[in-house]
């Protein structure tokens, strides 16, 4: 117990790093995910064949493969922001595919005929889907897409494996300095990992009740 006490400024220092990759990486993954959802369900065959080959790849990667490809050829082809810039931009890629294909699911389960009737009143395919069918499907999705961010936020543990400083890379620093307690040190690292999951999981599970009840 006094490793954590003498150490919890480490921490918490990889407790906020953690909370920046999954809040900077959930957003741009959303932004991402959602512009490889349209080009899914567009009408032209090449945005469609791209986003579905883009899809299959990057998620049927591992996710350390990702990241590896980051730390490593990125550098080497001279873009150096550094480990943690790195680790996002591996992160906000490996997530944007589970992104689109919740949205995905979501505009599926729009009903087809508000589509048409849309299309019949002179909306073109973008206003369609801005308008009509993109904000029916996120509120159906809301709950997976929570799951997507959850499952992010255990990934981001990966990234301690390439130098970026979060929870396990904190967690890895203070064993190697107090290796009597790693038990402790582990049950710390779990605890809060679950400040950040637990709430998220009981935001999904109120916001599917609030959908079941709308539809």
């Amino acid at each position: 117990m006094d490793a954590i006490i003498e150490n919890l400024p480490l921490f918490l220092q990889g407790f906020w790093n953690t909370l920046s990759l999954l809040v900077l990486a959930g957003l741009g993954a959303l932004v991402i995910g959602i512009v490889i959802a349209a080009m899914r369900i567009s009408p032209v065959g090449s945005f469609r064949g791209f986003a579905t080959v883009y899809t299959e790849v990057v998620r049927n990667t591992p996710l350390t493969l990702v990241l590896f490809f980051c730390a490593t050829l990125l550098p080497y082809l001279n873009f150096q922001p550094g480990y943690f810039t790195l680790a996002l931009i591996g992160l906000t890629v490996y997530t944007s595919p589970f992104v689109a294909e919740a949205l995905r699911s979501g505009v599926n389960g729009v009903a087809i005929g508000q589509a048409e009737a849309a299309r019949s009143i002179g909306l073109t395919f973008g206003q369609t889907l801005s308008f009509i069918v993109m904000p029916q499907a996120v509120r159906m999705v809301i709950p997976p897409l929570i799951n997507v961010f959850i499952a992010l936020t255990k990934n981001t543990s990966v990234a301690g494996a390439f130098f970026v400083f979060e929870l396990f890379g904190a967690a890895k620093q203070i064993t190697n300095e107090r290796g009597d307690e790693v038990i402790a040190i582990l049950l710390a690292v779990a605890f809060f990992y679950l400040i950040i999951t637990i709430p998220l999981g009981l935001i999904a599970g109120r916001i599917e009740k609030k959908v079941a009840v709308l539809r």
